[in-house]
């Protein structure tokens, strides 16, 4: 009966409802398509970040400062640190430098890496194997290639495993090649266009012990942050340096947490705009509330006199506003989804190469929230104001 009358109301005022639930409409979209692009970007990025290595962090020496090769760090440091930090497992050197390299007619310019059988990417394969602990210990001369090199040294296609490749005076026998990552502009890359054994990029291209980077490995990622704080001051006491010489780590939780928090803080500033969005549009629906309980002053009266109770009145107009928030919220909350949606497929998907789920049960418990508090905070005040008219002045108004 209630949710009848109601319904009779508000479509008896069309134009009066959908002006009134129109600020409703655009708060909750607007909530609603930042919280579904926030919700895509980061879950795009996570996915794409999914092969890293949980348990494995680099430290480099910060681009800022004034001696560069002061920060170098030795050989010795490594072996130093996995000995006497519990936390850290294995170290790892890693190097990299641009090399022109050919297989046969074809030539390209090519970034030759350092890596070891614990890559710190985990990529799937399209041909062959990734390097082995034999690969590391017996410092050979093999290389495992990213896609684009493939396709550039070998454009006829086909399984390229026992091929060699050609850096100078060095040959590199190719043991695999990574698949093809996904397409975006986005998708990120790690490593080199050829990694190959760390320690034949020691052999081969490393002058002395000095090197400026370095992979470690963890026993606990829980404790990442703080093994990576006592591996920085252990490389400061070893090369005896101040805080003057800053070093930079990097890890996935690191690297994800940032971008994360990026998204969440858009994602709040957003919400603020959208619930300023709201305060105004439920000060909108208090308002045609309270006229609307003006132009039906008589009818309530009638109602009393014939034996309906407060609670009865109070119900009947509590619902009115509960129909008209819960209608502009959920418009708001599908217009949100459709658009973020199509934003999602058409230009996030072109970014990061990945499609995220829209995010329904957030959007579905956003909107709940929304619908409401909209409808106690606004919708009470004209409710318990008409539920305590009068009959008799009610029935005296004109």
């Amino acid at each position: 009966m209630y949710f009848e009358e109601a319904i009779r109301v508000l479509l008896g005022n069309k134009a009066r409802t959908f002006l009134t639930i129109i600020g409703l409409i655009i708060g909750v979209f607007s909530v609603i398509s930042i919280e579904v692009l926030g919700h895509s970007m980061a879950g795009s990025i996570d996915e794409s970040l999914g092969a890293l290595a949980d348990n494995s962090f680099i430290i480099f020496p910060g681009s800022f400062q004034g001696n560069f090769a002061r920060a170098a760090m030795r050989l010795s440091d490594l072996d130093a640190i996995v000995a006497e930090i519990p936390n850290v497992t294995a170290a790892v050197p890693l190097g990299g430098m641009r090399v022109l390299m050919r297989h046969g007619h074809n030539i390209g310019n090519l970034t030759l890496f350092s890596d070891s059988s614990d890559p710190f990417a985990k990529q799937p394969l399209a041909f062959g194997r990734n390097l082995s602990p034999d690969d590391i210990s017996g410092t050979a001369d093999v290389g495992v290639i990213n896609w684009k090199t493939y396709q550039r040294l070998f454009p006829q296609g086909g399984d390229p495993t026992g091929e060699s490749l050609y850096a100078g005076p060095h040959r590199y026998v190719i043991i695999g090649v990574l698949a093809e990552p996904r397409r975006g502009a986005l998708n990120a890359t790690f490593g080199g266009d050829v990694s190959i054994p760390y320690t034949t990029y020691l052999r081969q291209y490393v002058r002395g012990d000095r090197i400026f980077a370095a992979r470690f490995t963890v026993r606990s990622a829980d404790d990442m942050s703080a093994t990576e704080v006592a591996v920085i001051k252990k490389i400061r006491d070893l090369r005896k340096v101040g805080s003057d010489v800053r070093y930079q780590t990097f890890d996935k939780a690191q690297f994800t947490q940032g971008v994360n928090g990026i998204f969440s803080a858009v994602t709040v500033v957003v919400g603020l705009i959208g619930a300023v969005s709201l305060v105004v549009a439920g000060i909108g629906v208090m308002n045609i509330m309270l006229v609307s309980i003006a132009e039906r002053t008589r009818e309530i009266g009638t109602r009393k006199a014939i034996g309906a109770r407060r609670g009865q009145i109070l119900w009947q107009f509590l619902i009115e506003a509960a129909l008209m928030s819960s209608l502009g919220c959920f418009i708001g909350m599908a217009l949100g989804l459709l658009v973020g949606g199509v934003i999602n497929d058409v230009f996030i998907v072109k970014l990061t190469g990945y499609t995220a789920p829209l995010p329904f049960v957030q959007a579905f418990l956003i909107t709940t929230v929304f619908a409401a508090v909209v409808t106690f905070a606004f919708g009470l005040y004209p409710a318990f104001r008409a539920a305590a008219l009068d009959p008799i002045e009610a029935l005296r108004y004109e």
